[in-house]
């Protein structure tokens, strides 16, 4: 669209939407290859739905991943995914070069009277988008998290970083039940409790017809969170990694065609959200505040704001092509300028990453 901005650099590139901060588009050229892993909803051309201003705007525009402060439906008279994700943020500078490309943006409106700030950046035969999100100043609690969202053409297979547990909440996301039980708790994700037994949390796809949403929190002690998707039908491994003492919980949105309302009407199917977020899952931000089934895991579930106060959210996400016979990682971690990506079977694929971004 006229109204997006593109960084390009050899091998990667990106489409921001300046209209809701959306990082829209993201590709990486691998030996002639392009992959794309983030998703866009059918309805993005439809122009009944772009005309419906009943509709928050970051769901006429429901693409790739964006911002979220506070998360969800917060219980406050605001959009849900609140104002980043749905108003304006203007473009403060785009740097190019032959090695790299910046882009720079800050949102117009203030959150909780803290001042938001976003940094998008590429690097040359780097297969990785590193993303900055800062907070400065406001005042009170704040839930946050990034909403990438991946695009599931058939089969694919889940890995996480240590997890101590994970839960659903009280309710499903939609009348009638889903996939997954609800309330449900298991440190197993390969038998988590289920509307008609245990499913395995790490294999796609699930039955078609439902929305379901659950909860992953990092295990004590993690230096690295991360979630690795590898697609079958695209033969592609698929990254997300984040400071986990910033963004101790992982929630997927498992979207198989579960709302027949419109925009939806049952096609939005294939859909994995992976929302890296400080949050009590999807309860608003009151209960995120106070003492609540995540925080009682012992994870922080929403970031204070005060006064001279710096928060610095950092996310990054990155695809390669698949690795002959790949199904499930073993590990990934930071060695200094490098990703070592492990496979169940022991094999590695070391990948070029910005030294110090997320530690190691």
């Amino acid at each position: 669209m006229s109204d997006e901005l593109t960084l390009s650099v050899p091998g990667a590139g990106l489409r921001l939407d300046p209209r809701l901060g959306t990082l829209t588009t993201l590709w990486f050229e691998t030996d002639g290859r392009r992959i794309t892993p983030l998703h866009a909803a059918h309805w993005l051309d439809d122009a009944a739905v772009q005309a419906d201003s009943a509709l928050p705007l970051v769901e006429r525009r429901l693409a790739g991943d964006f911002f979220c402060a506070p998360f969800g439906n917060s219980g406050l008279p605001l959009p849900i995914h609140g104002w980043p994700a749905n108003s304006p943020w203007e473009v403060e500078e785009i740097t190019q070069t032959g090695k790299g490309g910046l882009a720079r943006l800050s949102l117009l409106r203030p959150v909780q009277g803290a001042r938001l700030t976003k940094v998008v950046e590429l690097s040359a035969h780097d297969p990785l988008v590193y993303q900055t999100h800062e907070l400065t100043g406001g005042d009170g609690p704040l839930t946050v998290a990034h909403h990438p969202m991946v695009r599931m053409a058939g089969m694919g297979w889940m890995s996480y970083s240590p997890k101590r547990l994970a839960q659903t909440p009280e309710r499903p996301l939609e009348p009638g039940g889903g996939w997954l039980a609800y309330p449900a708790a298991s440190a197993d994700l390969r038998a988590f409790p289920g509307s008609a037994g245990p499913v395995d949390l790490t294999s796609y796809p699930q039955t078609r017809g439902h929305e379901d949403f659950v909860s992953l929190i990092e295990a004590p002690g993690a230096k690295l969170g991360w979630t690795a998707v590898i697609r079958e039908a695209e033969d592609d491994l698929v990254l997300f990694l984040k400071d986990p003492a910033v963004l101790p919980v992982t929630m997927l949105w498992f979207s198989n065609g579960g709302r027949a309302y419109s925009p939806w009407n049952g096609r939005h199917v294939g859909v994995l959200g992976i929302e890296d977020g400080c949050t009590a899952g999807g309860l608003s931000l009151a209960a995120s505040a106070v003492p609540n089934p995540v925080s009682e895991t012992g994870v922080a579930t929403v970031l204070q704001l005060a006064e001279g106060r710096h928060h610095k959210v950092r996310h990054v996400i990155g695809a390669v092509p698949r690795p002959e016979g790949w199904h499930h990682i073993r590990s990934v971690h930071i060695d200094g300028a490098s990703l070592v990506v492990t496979e169940v079977g022991g094999e590695h694929l070391v990948l070029p990453y910005r030294r110090g971004f997320l530690g190691g």
